[in-house]
């Protein structure tokens, strides 16, 4: 499976941002989908999750209220809906693909989306 990340940009703190991410192929519904993301200097970190169905979902504690992943099995979309964003989470954000029913560890995720910037100013 192929996905594409997009929606990032430049926020101001407090202020709101949703990614996307369209995978493609025809089987979206049998995939974990999963956000991560990358500051400058740091190591890449586990954002949130969401199971196959879309029953569950799993977040880090650092955007837990804040953040929720969403998806649509029939637009083959996941979704990062990011709100009271903050200045440390600056970032590359990637959108990725577990064969698991989700994943929180980037060994779990087989596919991996491009990557979108993800800027917060103070």
């Amino acid at each position: 499976v192929q996905l594409q990340a997009s929606g990032g940009g430049l926020v101001q703190a407090g202020g709101s941002l949703r990614l996307s991410c369209v995978a493609s192929g025809r089987t979206f519904s049998s995939y974990g989908m999963g956000w991560f993301r990358q500051a400058p200097g740091k190591e890449r970190e586990f954002v949130a999750a969401i199971m196959r169905g879309g029953r569950s979902t799993y977040y880090a504690d650092s955007v837990k209220g804040r953040f929720t992943i969403s998806r649509d099995n029939f637009k083959n979309t996941a979704y990062l809906q990011m709100n009271s964003l903050k200045p440390e989470d600056t970032a590359v954000y990637y959108c990725a693909a577990s064969p698991l029913n989700y994943g929180l560890v980037e060994d779990e995720y087989d596919y991996w989306g491009q990557g979108t910037q993800v800027t917060v100013s103070s």
